[in-house]
């Protein structure tokens, strides 16, 4: 594997392919600006920016070190907060802002900040409905650490936003992006690294190849993001000898908008994704911004979070109430499985041997569709889920005609409230309407007790969101009203 390390071009050919890239710079290159702290992508003190070939220039992206496989940045620049300045002496105009607004922290945690500021600086002009602070926000929410408190962070941030900002590394960018394209394209090669005959990360380019791997590796484990699987090799100290990566699968990195569905490839990352989904399910929107930190979601991808079957996974409720399919590919070739068919049993599901998931189907809603989202959790931003509901309905003349309820955190697997579901049909969208459904919930989950949740605390809050929906509903179609006569 080749990359760029700020400047420096890295060549690597054998290392462990469990070896991730926090690990790699500050064990193997001794570059220990980067640190360690939660070594599970929450707390963003390992925060290094990834550049990317994009159109004509480069992509920026912050991401996690700590549950960043090596292997996974093969063929990009890699950014770091020893590289920022040119100069040992001048301070990068990132760095210089956190001194100057006093932000600078006790050493720890103000790299990961830097380097998450970094990238917001090179980010593209965000469309006008997005205001500087909602971006700061965004930018900082997987930075943890407060010591010197939030404002001087905010104001560091909102004096770099305030005027353009040119670096070396906007003088430098079509030499890297030259660079980074010609690797591209001379290396089909689908081994990356290996450490012996049989322990090897993989990068297979197309879903072809991605099958061959998996026929050659039968024992490896598929990774995408890595946010779930690299926990194993950080938390869990388990050694992870064959690796497929799937992130450069190209039949998986696609994005098709078809007149019935929006068809997404598996190994396209939540980040990439969101502001189509928002586009065309409104709802998903504020779930998406809270599933994860901007770290996670640059890396987290839509088919990780099924194909690892968490009953927490925020995305599988969802697709359960839009009756989403996915599109699994194995040697005897491809089939569209409705999801509420996928999960089996606690992270077991339907995959079959040798295959994966290639794309999620979602089909479109109807004029008469009706979609709410909600998560309940301890925290805002970047936690899991105590509780997670996605409700789908159609109605007719606030009749509920067809009624799909996925939930998170209530059983084994992400599931349906089918009861619930039954005890909606033909009754009005209303707080008097759902309360047989409320009472079927019982029926349809014998919840855990586990450090996030009480089972009867998830019951409850299941509950209330169903009637926080149908009063939402009747406070939509009140302002409609209101509206129309107002229009009159």
């Amino acid at each position: 594997m080749q990359f760029m390390l700020n400047q420096t071009q890295i060549q690597l050919d054998e290392c462990a392919p469990d070896t991730t890239l926090l690990e790699y710079l500050r064990t193997h290159l001794v570059q220990r600006g980067t640190k360690e702290g939660c070594a599970s992508g929450d707390c963003g003190a390992c925060t290094v920016v990834l550049a990317e070939p994009a159109g004509e220039g480069l992509s920026y992206r912050a991401i996690n070190s700590c549950i960043t496989y090596l292997g996974a940045v093969d063929g990009c620049q890699v950014i770091t907060v020893e590289g920022l300045s040119s100069q040992p002496e001048h301070l990068h105009p990132v760095q210089q802002a956190m001194v100057d607004q006093h932000a600078s922290q006790c050493g720890f945690c103000t790299p990961g900040f830097v380097m998450s500021l970094f990238a917001l600086t090179h980010q593209p002009h965000e469309p006008r409905s997005t205001t500087a602070i909602e971006q700061i926000h965004q930018a900082l929410g997987g930075n943890l650490c407060r010591c010197t408190g939030y404002r001087p962070i905010i104001d560091a941030a909102k004096s770099l936003l305030s005027a353009p900002l040119t670096d070396a590394f906007d003088e430098q960018e079509q030499e890297v992006h030259h660079q980074l394209s010609d690797w591209a394209t001379t290396d089909d090669s689908s081994v990356t690294l290996k450490d012996g005959e049989s322990s090897v990360f993989a990068s297979p380019r197309s879903s072809a190849a991605l099958l061959d791997c998996l026929a050659r590796y039968p024992q490896a484990r598929l990774v995408a993001g890595g946010t779930d699987l690299a926990l194993e090799t950080t938390q869990q100290l388990r050694s992870l000898p064959q690796l497929i990566y799937t992130g450069r699968v190209a039949e998986m990195r696609q994005i098709c908008e078809q007149p019935e569905a929006l068809v997404i490839g598996a190994a396209v990352t939540y980040s990439e994704a969101e502001s189509i989904l928002a586009a065309i399910f409104p709802a998903l929107a504020g779930l998406i911004h809270r599933l994860g930190s901007l770290q996670v979601r640059n890396q987290g991808t839509l088919g990780g979070n099924i194909a690892n079957a968490s009953p927490i996974g925020d995305m599988p409720p969802v697709l359960l109430a839009l009756d989403a399919q996915l599109r699994i590919r194995d040697a005897g070739g491809v089939i569209d499985m409705p999801i509420h068919e996928f999960f089996t049993g606690y992270r077991q599901t339907r995959l079959p041997p040798g295959g994966f998931i290639e794309a999620l189907i979602l089909p479109r809603l109807q004029s008469d569709s009706f979609l709410r989202i909600y998560k309940i959790s301890k925290r805002l931003d970047d936690d899991i889920s105590a509780v997670c509901l996605a409700m789908h309905l159609q109605l007719d003349q606030d009749r509920i005609v067809t009624a799909r309820l996925g939930f998170g955190g209530m059983a084994a697997t992400p599931a349906r409230a089918y009861q619930a579901e039954a005890a909606l049909l033909g009754q009005p969208f209303t707080p008097e309407g759902v309360r047989a459904a409320q009472a079927a919930l019982a029926t349809d989950f014998t919840p855990l007790s586990d450090v996030r949740a009480s089972a009867e605390y998830r019951l409850r809050s299941a509950s209330n969101l169903l009637l926080r929906a149908a009063l939402e509903y009747q406070g939509q179609t009140s302002l409609e009203v209101s509206h129309h006569a107002h229009a009159g």
